[in-house]
């Protein structure tokens, strides 16, 4: 009555070189985050040359702060004990027996979120483009590529769920014989409902939209589902067993917060509108 899930993580080997689903799956997301927010830019007249700009601050501060975050938050003593290994995608030394490429096996997204906004603070330092105008446009496309990465772990059998006996639990036996939550799945859904429900907003209201509101909207839909399917899930790290909640909530709360403030200053206290034929270059 369950589903038995053995999928092989790799699509194919090469020597010591191998391409998982999960790095096919994360590449997918930047790619669609790519097109999608090119096309936005381009119909709000934003120059095509400051945007392939934009795109390569955002790639550089969401793998950077992904990677980091995870190092830091869920495995600090193994990483400073072996701090190459945060930035080499491979175990051991190419000359040596042990030589392996393992990917960037461990990224979070709470570290990727605080990576994307700083390298939204240092492009609007560099070039004169509102912050919140910018993070606006970047809410839509998070959410893809968020469930696009959940898809990645699903295929690598790992961020497991919780044991459970519904009919739809998944055996993931490459971990272990018990039915869990599909908490991959769970997610990578209501991510791809976020999505659908910031686009419709931004299409209402573009053209009256005052800058943050949609960010807003995103900080505290985006990190509640994910602190509501943390109950789903089992404890990623043993250390987590002793918190009154998991790494993943108590990461989450300080972005719920910061969206709440961010929507009471934007939609209770009314600040000024900028209008659709006002730029967003300062």
């Amino acid at each position: 009555m369950y589903v038995h899930w053995r999928a092989d993580p790799v699509i194919f080997r090469l020597g010591a070189f191998s391409l998982r689903y999960y790095s096919v799956l994360f590449a997918g997301g930047i790619v669609f985050s790519y097109l999608f927010l090119q096309k936005i830019f381009r119909q709000e007249g934003m120059d095509s040359r400051v945007f392939e700009k934009f795109a390569i601050y955002i790639v550089a501060g969401t793998v950077a702060g992904a990677r980091l975050g995870h190092c830091l938050f869920y495995e600090p003593g193994y990483f400073l004990r072996h701090p190459l290994e945060i930035i080499l995608p491979w175990q051991g030394m190419p000359w040596t027996a042990d030589f392996r490429f393992t990917g960037y096996q461990g990224l979070a997204s709470h570290g990727g979120a605080l990576g994307i906004f700083l390298a939204v603070c240092l492009f609007s330092r560099k070039y004169p483009v509102r912050i919140l105008w910018l993070l606006d446009r970047l809410s839509l496309v998070v959410p893809v590529a968020g469930a696009m990465i959940r898809l990645g772990n699903l295929m690598n059998s790992e961020i497991i769920g919780s044991p459970s006996e519904l009919p739809w639990a998944f055996v993931f036996e490459r971990v272990d014989n018990l039915p869990r939550h599909p908490s991959q799945l769970y997610e990578a859904l209501l991510y791809l409902s976020l999505f659908c429900v910031l686009y419709r907003l931004y299409k209402k209201t573009k053209s009256r939209s005052v800058d943050g509101i949609l960010f807003g909207w995103f900080l505290t839909g985006l990190f509640l589902i994910r602190f509501f399917v943390e109950f789903f899930k089992a404890n990623q790290e043993a250390f987590e067993n002793a918190l009154p909640l998991d790494m993943g909530q108590l990461l989450s709360i300080p972005f719920i917060i910061a969206g709440v403030i961010l929507l009471y200053k934007k939609l209770i206290l009314k600040p000024r509108q900028h209008t659709e034929n006002e730029p967003a270059a300062l």
